[in-house]
């Protein structure tokens, strides 16, 4: 008998929820890859006008590695106060803290106009920025896992995953549109400001739909266990505390298997604008439209990669994934080096299919790490952790390696030596596919043995 916490979910109810928290990341990740955008292709311009174009876009992606460094700042407190009071009240307060963050980045004023007081302005931010991030991965996708059952958590809690690819493809496609309307100098002027303003916009839709959701099951009953314990006397370790004395390998795990995926991820969508536009004289739009054809690619396949990994298990499509990003790197920059728009779409697509394949699991493989009361400050410690030693430098990596060498094969390197550590952490990691969350008692071991659910023909 399934308990309360663990039965599967109203159809409808189910789909509100994912929806939500599709729609909630995608504005979230829409925010934070826009920054990223805009550093490759006009923050050098604007706040380091002084340097020269690699130069100073060397110094726009270390404004933009420092918004990682407050990432598990973020996943501290919100992992703390989201064990402890709910999922939903911080996801809440994570969009409005990135969505308020990058309006007002559409708002600060150039060097020209307030100097050093510019580019520190932008940074501010963009540390605020990384602090919500911080918060908002864990809680989106912990609400889907622990709504759905788990024969299908896989394919469900990717959607969430997939926001960040639409967030990707939102905030490119306006950029796109931007400098296909308006001339450099507009752009460089005021037009790239237009996509941060609206984010005001999105954020109220978002703030809309996600105070409209339940908070989750499990937490609920957890929340009752802690209740009861508090009650007889038996204090409850702090969560951060707990999931480092409990769970420290999984963090490392985490840790690891996010190395790839994030350092591939970067190079692929930010650095590449860079490499094309800076390094190969390809104007903006063309690189923007194939980052964008690749973004949406991605998007669709993400819940297919998920639901594969119902069938097979988390680690053989991660695994996947891994070799062959690290694979792929090589005939990424030769495919780039030819300077054709369908070479560019090619390179950017394949690269972002083999991204999925670890992106799709990784929402579901972290779940199904921790327990309850601890979840979402390990899942979301592990994964921004990783973040500050990956996703942070590796534009910034792969940019002072292409000025020192004036070649690729240094960066093809860097992403083979990422997809290396991803492979022995997944290898060392446990299979996960089909574990009861409400199993795991809080020292990490298993109540049960993990149940594999049939899949629900009311829940397709």
């Amino acid at each position: 008998m399934s308990s309360p916490a663990t039965a599967p979910p109203a159809p409808n109810n189910l789909r509100r929820i994912v929806a939500a928290s599709l729609i909630g990341t995608t504005i979230e990740w829409y925010d934070y890859f826009l920054y990223g955008s805009a550093a490759a292709l006009v923050f050098g311009r604007v706040f380091f006008p002084e340097s020269d174009p690699l130069t100073g876009t060397l110094l726009s992606f270390l404004t933009y590695a420092i918004g990682f460094a407050a990432r598990p700042i973020g996943a501290v407190v919100f992992g703390h106060f989201g064990d402890r009071l709910g999922r939903k009240k911080l996801l809440v307060i994570s969009l409005l803290m990135m969505g308020l963050s990058t309006a007002l980045i559409g708002c600060v004023p150039g060097y020209d106009t307030i100097g050093v007081a510019a580019p520190l302005l932008l940074t501010t931010l963009r540390l605020i920025q990384g602090f919500a991030l911080g918060g908002e991965w864990g809680g989106a996708v912990l609400l889907v896992s622990e709504h759905g059952e788990a024969g299908r958590r896989g394919f469900w809690a990717s959607w969430p995953q997939a926001g960040a690819p639409a967030g990707n493809l939102v905030a490119v496609g306006v950029l796109s549109l931007m400098t296909g309307v308006l001339s450099d100098d507009a752009f460089n002027t005021w037009g790239w400001r237009v996509p941060f303003l609206l984010s005001a916009v999105l954020v109220m839709i978002g703030l809309w739909i996600r105070l409209s959701v339940d908070e989750s099951p499990l937490f609920k009953e957890a929340l009752a266990k802690a209740e009861r314990r508090k009650a007889e006397e038996r204090a409850e370790q702090p969560p951060f505390v707990a999931v480092l004395r409990h769970h420290w390998r999984d963090v490392l795990v985490a840790m690891g298997a996010r190395m790839a995926e994030n350092i591939s991820y970067y190079v692929i969508t930010a650095f590449v604008l860079t490499y094309c536009v800076e390094h190969l004289k390809i104007d903006k739009q063309t690189s923007l439209n194939a980052v964008l054809i690749g973004s949406a690619v991605q998007f669709c396949l993400i819940p297919l990669f998920g639901a594969l990994s119902d069938r097979v298990g988390r680690k053989p499509v991660y695994l996947v994934g891994a070799v062959g990003v690290g694979l792929w790197s090589w005939a990424f920059f030769a495919l780039l080096d030819t300077r054709s728009f369908p070479s560019l779409v090619l390179a950017v697509t394949v690269g972002l299919i083999f991204h999925s394949a670890m992106y799709a699991p990784q929402a579901a493989f972290f779940s199904e790490l921790f327990a309850t009361r601890m979840r979402y400050t390990g899942a979301s410690i592990g994964a921004q952790l990783s973040s500050v030693a990956a996703g942070a430098p590796a534009p910034l990596i792969a940019t002072a390696l292409l000025s020192s060498y004036d070649d690729s094969t240094p960066i093809s390197v860097y992403i083979g030596l990422a997809a290396l550590i991803t492979v022995v952490a997944v290898v060392a990691s446990r299979e996960t596919r089909g574990r009861d969350l409400a199993a795991i008692e809080p020292d990490g071991s298993l109540a049960a043995e993990p149940v594999r659910e049939q899949r629900s023909a009311t829940s397709a």
